[in-house]
């Protein structure tokens, strides 16, 4: 478990995570509110070459962003009242492309509509810092904590 003391903090963390990932690859962002869930994901895209506003996807469910590398898709599934609402939206459409990655917020609401993850990364409070630990769901999510 590492300890990100400060935004900057998460957001080096993120940028250190985003140049060992390439697609496909689907993360999973799990903690409580505030905890730096969306400051990872703007880390993430921004080391990946996006230079514009990364913004939360609370109310939207999914922003895409059309990197260099890949397609990404940020959703945040906190205000989903059912997992079939991924349906409506194209979930499967848009994670089983051979260029996407995605990084997906409060991944539980999201239920068994979410295609498993490579990756669970889970960000707690501790005291002011944030205690981040990581998981590996697949080979290649294996292979990226092994080169952290």
């Amino acid at each position: 478990m590492n300890s990100l003391v400060g935004e900057v903090a998460t957001l080096e963390f993120a940028a250190k995570f985003a140049q060992l990932c390439q697609p496909p690859l689907i993360i999973y962002l799990q903690g409580d509110l505030g905890s730096g869930k969306t400051t990872f994901a703007r880390g993430f895209i921004n080391k990946l070459g996006y230079s514009g506003k990364v913004k939360s996807p609370t109310f939207t469910l999914v922003e895409s962003y059309d990197l260099e590398q890949a397609r990404l898709y940020h959703f945040d599934l906190y205000r989903l009242k059912d997992p079939l609402e991924l349906e409506y939206i194209g979930i499967r459409d848009l994670t089983w492309e051979s260029d996407v990655m995605c990084l997906i917020e409060w991944p539980e609401r999201g239920g068994s509509e979410l295609p498993e993850a490579d990756l669970v990364i889970r960000l707690e409070y501790q005291g002011d810092s944030r205690a981040v630990d990581y998981q590996a769901n697949s080979t290649k999510g294996q292979m990226i904590i092994d080169k952290l």
